[in-house]
């Protein structure tokens, strides 16, 4: 008999559950300290669940390292009949080696059309994001992906070989990407947005790259290759705590000026170098996205002296429905 949902809060509860026949399953392990060993029962348990197609698992706070996440992976991918996965792993030990190896497993979840991962602070660095990439490369029905990798020591090689990989997944509708807090630099902002470019079926777009080092090359080819995306309908961009300036910000808006389709876009410059130029050849630069219709700038702790003339560039932009700028 299929089972068609069941939730488990405690590891003893889920092993000593006599029928593996789920379809939907929830198990929340938050702050259990579990270790590896503890997770090598837990995806032994689940290797058997065959019939599933909806999984959350949430174990942040476990100790769980490489060993038990590399285990993990290989159960999982065990579970071929999976469409819809969660998997919350904050603050862990997983390293490059066992996102890598989880990476790998997934890889082999080819029906998987959502997918939520992650892995904040878990010391992936480039070789882990790489990894990830890799295996979520070989997943090409995914429609939905939320990928959260912040405070991973992540630099431009793992930032742009992710991408690279996500480029395969040719039917990507939804991305929220989040990269916050790593090392990514202008190099790796640039590589991110060219293989993003080339996921033309992206409609929807958020990506978070606070405090990544991030200067005017960077900013201005990122949104230069975002502008290959010309099926964008909504755009969020949280480029805070970077170093970009005037032309950085110029260069950026012009070329998502190339999104011809846009028509939700929010733009977060929080604590960057930019003055009154950029900030007024910023909405410039959109003017050729002419269906855009909502509009969100954050510009506070930048450089900017005459804040009433900027907003008076932006009132000029009659066709918005909305819009709001925050100094």
């Amino acid at each position: 008999m299929i089972l068609q949902k069941k939730s488990f809060n405690s590891l003893e509860e889920f092993l000593n559950s006599s029928d593996q026949s789920y379809q939907i399953l929830h198990i929340d392990l938050k702050g259990n300290e579990i270790g590896d060993e503890g997770l090598s029962c837990l995806s032994l348990g689940l290797g058997k669940c065959t019939t599933l197609s909806d999984l959350i698992l949430e174990l942040c706070g476990n100790k769980i390292g490489a060993i038990g996440v590399s285990g993990l992976g290989v159960d999982l991918g065990k579970c071929t009949s999976l469409s819809n996965l969660t998997l919350d792993f904050l603050w862990n030990k997983i390293g490059d080696k066992g996102s890598s190896e989880l990476g790998s497993g997934l890889g082999k979840c080819t029906n998987l059309s959502n997918l939520t991962l992650n892995f904040q602070g878990n010391d992936i660095g480039d070789e882990g994001a790489l990894g990830i990439g890799f295996g979520l490369g070989k997943c090409t029905n995914l429609s939905n992906l939320t990928l959260s990798l912040p405070d991973n020591e992540i630099g431009s090689t793992g930032a742009s070989g992710l991408a690279s990989h996500l480029g395969n997944c040719i039917n990507l509708q939804n991305l929220i990407l989040n990269l916050g807090c790593n090392k990514i630099g202008d190099q790796g902002s640039s590589g991110l947005g060219f293989d993003l470019g080339k996921c033309t079926s992206l409609s929807n777009l958020v990506i978070d790259l606070l405090d990544n080092q991030i200067g005017s090359i960077g900013a201005s080819q990122l949104g230069n290759n975002l502008g290959n995306c010309t099926n964008l309908s909504n755009l969020t961009l949280n480029l805070s705590a970077n170093v970009i300036d005037d032309e950085g910000a110029s260069g950026l808006s012009f070329g998502l000026g190339k999104c011809g389709n846009l028509s939700n876009l929010t733009l977060e410059f929080c604590c960057n170098k930019i003055g009154d130029e950029g900030a007024s050849n910023i909405v410039s630069g959109l003017e050729k996205c002419t269906n855009l219709l909502n509009l969100n700038i954050g510009l506070s702790y930048n450089e900017i002296n005459n804040q009433s003339q900027v907003k008076s560039m932006y009132l000029k932009f009659k066709r918005l429905v909305v819009f709001r700028i925050k100094f």
